[in-house]
Formats: C-alpha cells, structure tokens, sequence
C-alpha cells in the first residue's frame, strides 16, 4: 500500500459553491496530490451530509419541503422485509465485488461525477480522497417515526455501519483507476459529544467496534481509512479501531491531541498518521497567515515532543487539512482557506 508524503494536503469534503465544475477547479488548484470530491450542501436539499448517503437505506423518508429525512419502522412485518432485502442485496454486492447498487447517483451527489469527469481527461493522480458521513453521525442525528435516533434501533444500526461500508467501497473502486492510492475518510462529528450527557448510553466498545468494521472494509479495497472530527473528543477511540489517519481540528483543538502521548506513540509508530486541521473553517481565516498557522503547528509538536515522541516521526507522519468542511462560508472565505492550505502544507513540506 502507498504511503503518502510528509505534509500531503487535502480537504474535508463541502464548499460553498453552486458549480460543481467551480468547486473542482478550487481544489484541483489547491490540493492537486490528492483531491476531494466536493460536497455541495448549497445545490440543495440532497446535498446535505446525511441525506447525501440515504439511496439503497431500507424505510427511508425523505421530506425534501421540510428539509428532513427520517426511518418508518412503524410496520414490523415492513421493516424487517425491507431489511432483509437490504441485506441481500449486500452480500450478493459483497461477493460479486461490484458495489454499484449502492452508489451516490449524481442527484444527491454532482461532486463526484465532476472530478471523475476532470480527472478521466487528464493525469492519473497520486492520491485521491473520498468521503462518507459515518453511520454514528447519521444514527444519532436522523430518528425514526417516534423521533428516536435510529441508532438505538440495533438492527438499523447494522443497516448504517454495512450501508456506509458499500457506499465507501462503491467510491474506493470509482477513484482507484485514476490514482495510485486512495484515502476514504469516515466523516463523525459526532464524536465531539461522546461522553456527554446527551450520548450516556453510547457505549465506548461499541464506538470501537463500528469504525473497526468500516476500517477493515476500506482496507479491503487497498485504501487508507481516515476518521475526521471537528470538535473535542477521546482521540485513542479511533486508534484503538485501526484506522490509519486521525483528522482533527488542530486550530481550535490542537492541544487534545497531546492529552494522549502513549497512545499517539503507538499509533505514530505503527506507521500511521495524524491529519492535522490547521487551516480554521470559520470568519477566523481572514485572520490567518502561513506563518501563525505553522506557528502554531509547531507549538503543538513542541508539546508532543516534550511528553517523550519523535519530532521527526511526528513530522514524518502528519497530513494537513481545514479543521471542518468550508460549505457554511462565504466562497471567498472558502477559497482563502483552500490557498492558506496549499501554501502552508508547502513551508511544512519544504522544512524536511
């Protein structure tokens, strides 16, 4: 398996932009080594991070006046016959190794269809990353007919975990002609409230257990599995699933990385990598140069190296991004972030 270079950038998936063809230009120009396809939440309802993924979901209604999507399980005998087609269809994907029953369709996705498009026309990239919004995100933010998350329904939980696992292989196998390696990240803000009151019942080894499915299965299509954050949270939950690439927001919480120097060691020393989200995803951008964002790279080294790791592993092995998506900003905005991107990964690269 390829492994990516010191400071390869990329992105978090949306931007503003209405042009799908717009939006690829931006992160071609900014992320040429290993570009996004860009989610587009301004294009409308379909766009939006958890509806995005709903095509092939049993009992999934999808309210697009009111902007909502949820599950009816109401009917038992319904539920369970809609599941098990479901699950059918699955393992008839899962052996044929042909994962296009699950695929995103170009009306809830056109980001796809145009890097695919722009990169088919030209050369064959080093990297190309994907992205799916992880089953816990969507199972504790979308509720069934009761308004109860669906992640508390076990069976669908299921549903989730195998439904997103197709929709990353259904990428992974899209991307893999037109690039030497492919990242796929698993995109679970959610994260960010575990352990509070709201998620008590969310159980730690259930976390583990779920994003340690979705790793293997993205490693079976000879990709590198990301787990991206955008707030506070245990940081070790997702090395202790296996996943290659830790993404978290650096700029607002850099310093929850250092809480956990055995376990960033460990994970450092198996030869994977932590994605550093250096470049902020709010009006604080207009405030930021090259130089105070690898400023304050550097701090966070600093205290990683005093609590007894490499700094040459730790450079070694880190990636940067934009602590979050950019599709709530204003272009302008989004498109600083994406340059602030591409020239700070530049000076941290060209320290080697």
């Amino acid at each position: 398996m390829n492994k990516p270079s010191p400071f390869l950038a990329t992105a978090i998936g949306s931007l503003p932009h209405a042009s799908a063809d717009e939006a690829v230009t931006v992160v071609l120009r900014s992320i040429p080594e290993c570009p996004i396809w860009p989610q587009l939440p301004k294009r409308g309802f379909k766009e939006q991070m958890e509806i995005q993924y709903c095509e092939g979901l049993p009992c999934v209604v999808l309210d697009e006046a009111k902007s909502r999507m949820h599950f009816d399980t109401s009917d038992e005998d319904l539920t369970a016959a809609a599941a098990g087609q479901f699950y059918e269809k699955y393992m008839a994907a899962e052996e044929s190794g042909d994962w296009s029953a699950f695929a995103v369709s170009p009306d809830f996705s056109a980001g796809i269809y145009a890097l695919e498009k722009t990169l088919s026309a030209g050369k064959k990239r080093k990297w190309v990353k994907v992205q799916t919004t992880g089953p816990l995100t969507i199972g504790l933010s979308v509720v069934d007919q009761d308004k109860r998350a669906i992640y508390y329904n076990e069976m669908f939980r299921d549903v989730l975990v195998k439904a997103m696992i197709a929709k990353c292989r259904w990428q992974i196998k899209k991307f893999t002609p037109l690039a030497d390696g492919i990242v796929c990240f698993v995109d679970e803000p959610i994260l960010s409230a575990f352990g509070s009151s709201t998620y008590v019942s969310v159980v730690r080894d259930d976390v583990v257990a779920i994003l340690t499915e979705l790793s293997a299965a993205i490693h079976a299509e000879g990709a590198l599995c990301g787990v991206h954050c955008c707030g506070n949270t245990e940081w070790p939950i997702l090395m202790d699933a296996g996943v290659d690439i830790v993404n978290f927001d650096a700029f607002g919480f850099g310093e929850s990385i250092t809480l956990y120097p055995d376990q960033v060691k460990k994970h450092l020393d198996a030869g994977n990598y932590l994605a550093w989200g250096l470049v902020p995803t709010s009006e604080k951008v207009a405030g930021q140069t090259v130089s105070s964002l690898v400023n304050h790279y550097d701090g966070l080294v600093a205290r990683l190296a005093d609590r007894g790791i490499s700094r040459e592993l730790i450079r070694k092995q880190s990636l940067v991004t934009p602590s979050c998506g950019t599709g709530s900003l204003r272009k302008e905005l989004a498109e600083k972030v994406f340059d602030l991107l591409r020239e700070t990964s530049a000076v941290l690269a060209s320290r080697q």
